[in-house]
C-alpha cells in the first residue's frame, strides 16, 4: 500500500463511501475466517496511524511491514514486494490483492480458495483472477483477432479470452520461486464476477467504484448476474 498514486492522488487514502478506500478490502479480508493474517507491505505508516490503524489490530491479525526503500516506487515490481513479504512472514499459503480492488466479496475469496485447494490435486501451483471477454478484438493496425469480419457471429459464440485483472493471485513459497513471480509455473484461472472486478486505476474507476460501494455501504448485495 503506497503513500503516493500517480493517477488517483492518495487514492489509498481518500474517502469513499463513508471510509477510507484501504478500509473496504481490509474489512474484507479480516472477514474471511481462513485467513490467519492480513499483511501490509506500505511506505505509509504513517497515513495508516492517522486513519486509526496501527500493527496488531483487528485481534492482533493485522501486520504492518514497513516496505524497504530499495523496493519503493511507481515502478518497482509488485513481484519484488511480495518476495520481501514471502522471505519474512512464512505462511503455508499467500494470497495477494489490492486496495484498489473494494468491492470483492469474502464469498468470491472462499470460492477462490476452494478453487485453488481443488487445483493443488490436479498439479496446478497457484490461481490468478481474470475477465471472462466475449467481443471482436483488432489489433492497433485494425486486424481481426477472434473473428472474421466477413462472417458475424455472436459475440456469446466468439472463443472467449481471459484478462488478468490483478483482483487476486493465490500461490505458496514454493511456487513463487519457480518463477519469481505471483503466478507459478502451473496456473489456473478464476473468472471473479465483473462489478467485483472493479480496479481504481483512473479517476473514471474511482466514480464507478463509489457508485458501487454506495449501494453496498446502504446494505445492497451487488448482483453476480441477470435474472
Amino acid at each position: 500500500m503506497k503513500a503516493h498514486s500517480a493517477r488517483v492522488k492518495s487514492k489509498n487514502f481518500r474517502m469513499i463511501a463513508g471510509k477510507p478506500l484501504f478500509r473496504w478490502i481490509l474489512d474484507t479480508l479480516t472477514d474471511v475466517s481462513e485467513i490467519d493474517q492480513v499483511v501490509i507491505n506500505t511506505d505509509a505508516r504513517d497515513l495508516l496511524a492517522a486513519e486509526g490503524l496501527r500493527h496488531g489490530d483487528y485481534d492482533g491479525r493485522v501486520i504492518i511491514r514497513d516496505r524497504p526503500e530499495e523496493i519503493c516506487g511507481d515502478f518497482v515490481s509488485m513481484n519484488l514486494v511480495l518476495e520481501d513479504d514471502i522471505d519474512n512472514v512464512p505462511s503455508d499459503i499467500y494470497f495477494m490483492t489490492h486496495t484498489t480492488n473494494p468491492l470483492l466479496s469474502p464469498a468470491t475469496i472462499r470460492e477462490m480458495i476452494a478453487k485453488y485447494h481443488a487445483g493443488l490435486e490436479t498439479g496446478k501451483d497457484s490461481l490468478f483472477a481474470v475477465n471472462h471477454l466475449q467481443t471482436r478484438f483488432y489489433t492497433e493496425d485494425a486486424a481481426p483477432i477472434n473473428h472474421d469480419p466477413d462472417n458475424l457471429i455472436r459475440t456469446q459464440d466468439l472463443p472467449p479470452y481471459y484478462e488478468e485483472n490483478s483482483v487476486g493471485y493465490f500461490f505458496s513459497k514454493e511456487s513463487f520461486k519457480k518463477t519469481s513471480a505471483r503466478i507459478g509455473a502451473s496456473p489456473q484461472m478464476y473468472t471473479t464476477p465483473a462489478l467485483e472486478s472493479v480496479d481504481i486505476d483512473e479517476i473514471t474507476d474511482w466514480f464507478v467504484a463509489e457508485s458501487l460501494l454506495m449501494r453496498v455501504a446502504a446494505g445492497e448485495s451487488l448482483p453476480t448476474s441477470w435474472s
